[in-house]
């Protein structure tokens, strides 16, 4: 089975949504970098330090910093059998430099429409409490604003609005997407088409699996 994987997408596209459920089903940690990055910053470690000095005066975290972290995340233990990256690499440059701590097996490049994307955003909200993700389409929650597994009340992201999710997916395009066709060219990438607004979750974690195995 391939299980060092990266999901690439645009925002709103469903990588944490699918790499979460996956994790569950194969035992294999889903690593996010901006998670890796707070939680440094968080517990005042020696590259947390480092990278606060950036977040705080508004600054992307250098590739160098990024790097490290994810280096130190990918030695655990838990990572002996696979991992999901959810949102890394950004660009070219930073998928080089992790082609020199770690092999990537196969790469998921989710392809969905900008007005799926729009309308599916534009309906996520999201616990402020403990952070799960609803969509009041495809995923709402039991009760009406409250979330299902903590109670916590549920919002919508500023970012999460049309136009400034059309503004990210601008950005997205023009930084991001090269990377399709650097992986494509390297024979390890597959898309996965989600062409509707309604389609289950599980359905496209299935499909997901199926190329992984």
């Amino acid at each position: 089975m391939k299980t060092r994987v990266i999901f690439l997408g645009p925002p709103g596209a469903g990588k944490g949504t699918y790499a979460s459920r996956i994790m569950e089903r194969l035992n294999i940690p889903q690593i996010s970098t901006g998670d890796l990055l707070r939680e440094a910053i968080r517990n005042r470690t020696e590259i947390g330090i480092k990278a606060e000095e950036y977040v705080s005066q508004g600054k992307l975290v250098p590739d160098d910093i990024v790097i490290e972290i994810l280096k130190q995340r990918l030695a655990k233990d838990d990572c002996k059998n696979g991992f999901i990256l959810d949102g890394f690499p950004r660009t070219i440059e930073q998928a080089k430099a992790l082609d020199n701590i770690t092999h990537i097996d196969l790469v998921i490049n989710l392809v969905v429409p900008d007005e799926i994307i729009v309308k599916r955003l534009s309906s996520r909200i999201i616990c402020k409490r403990c952070g799960a993700v609803y969509n009041l389409i495809t995923l709402p929650p039991k009760k009406e604003g409250i979330c299902d597994k903590c109670g916590g009340p549920l919002y919508q992201r500023e970012d999460d609005k049309p136009e400034v999710i059309m503004q990210r997916l601008d950005v997205y395009k023009k930084q991001t997407a090269p990377l399709v066709e650097y992986y494509r060219n390297r024979g390890i990438l597959v898309d996965i088409v989600c062409d509707k607004v309604d389609t289950p979750p599980e359905e496209v974690v299935d499909r997901i699996i199926k190329i992984m195995r």
